[in-house]
């Protein structure tokens, strides 16, 4: 069994910051995992990669939050966080961790809210 868990999730203020951590458990260490990623979903639209991160620590970011966001991981993958830096009100959305294995898949975790107040 795999568990993936978002938190630090809130209301932050427009200029603010922000920082969500993911831990992952179970037996997704017996896995290869190979990426890890934070996926927001604003209310109305569908879900949008925001940052990833590679077992090479190689990192990506949508350009809205290019500058303002930085993803991270700890050595065994039980951690991936993810630093949001100047946020705007067009930020706020459900964030989702998503942690990508070599040969079992995708995990997901439950979410976790950010509202940016204006």
């Amino acid at each position: 069994q795999v568990h993936v868990a978002e938190s630090g999730g809130g209301l932050v203020q427009a200029g603010g910051s922000l920082r969500l951590s993911c831990a992952a458990s179970g037996d997704i260490f017996r896995f290869a995992v190979v990426a890890a990623g934070w996926y927001r979903q604003p209310p109305g639209k569908q879900r949008e990669l925001v940052a990833r991160i590679t077992i090479a620590r190689t990192t990506n970011y949508a350009d809205s939050v290019k500058g303002r966001f930085t993803i991270s991981r700890d050595h065994l993958w039980k951690k991936v966080y993810h630093q949001m830096n100047d946020v705007k009100p067009e930020d706020t959305a459900v964030y989702y961790c998503n942690i990508q294995t070599r040969d079992h898949g995708d995990y997901w975790g439950q979410g976790t809210q950010v509202t940016v107040s204006s």
